[in-house]
């Protein structure tokens, strides 16, 4: 069944209901992420796959945010963001930032061994790679709010296999 939604004009947009589209997500295999942030508001992170490059000239990426989740205000603030692309052994990480631990706010770093770049957010030493981001707009979007981002420093880890999300359970590629 088919919703609606008000965007660009008089006419809603039709849509698949959101059951539809979560399902179809789920067959679209995603790299995973931690997503840390540190500053004024706070240190924190979470899991992420919503994850994008823009542009290489300048380097910039975008990361999306559900706008009731924890750490958006966090995030906003700062302005800095640190995405830990992680490798295939990351699951325990992976699970902690997701909340899936029981593990919350500042806890949540007692997982992995962290360092910072340029920003000063959270990089995972561990993580095949980690993009060192500062915020240079905001847009919100639905449910979420979609973060761009210049990419001020890059931690290159070692070779090896990358964790992905699919059909609701972590792989390696």
């Amino acid at each position: 069944m088919a919703g609606a939604f008000e965007a660009f004009g008089p006419e809603a947009l039709k849509t698949v209901d959101a059951a539809t589209f979560r399902e179809a997500m789920a067959r679209l295999g995603a790299a995973v992420h931690v997503v840390t942030t540190a500053g004024r508001a706070g240190r924190t992170g979470f899991t992420a796959t919503a994850v994008c490059s823009v542009s290489d000239q300048p380097a910039t990426l975008l990361v999306c945010l559900n706008r009731r989740s924890r750490g958006t205000p966090a995030l906003r603030e700062n302005g800095v963001f640190c995405v830990n692309t992680l490798a295939a052994d990351g699951q325990e990480i992976a699970d902690t930032f997701a909340g899936r631990t029981g593990a919350a706010g500042e806890e949540r770093f007692k997982v992995g061994d962290w360092m910072t770049l340029a920003t000063g957010a959270p990089v995972l030493r561990s993580a095949a790679v980690a993009f060192d981001c500062r915020t240079i707009d905001v847009k919100t979007v639905a449910t979420h709010n979609v973060f761009f981002a210049v990419v001020e420093a890059v931690h290159i880890g070692e070779a090896c296999p990358a964790l992905v999300y699919h059909e609701r359970s972590y792989k390696r590629v």
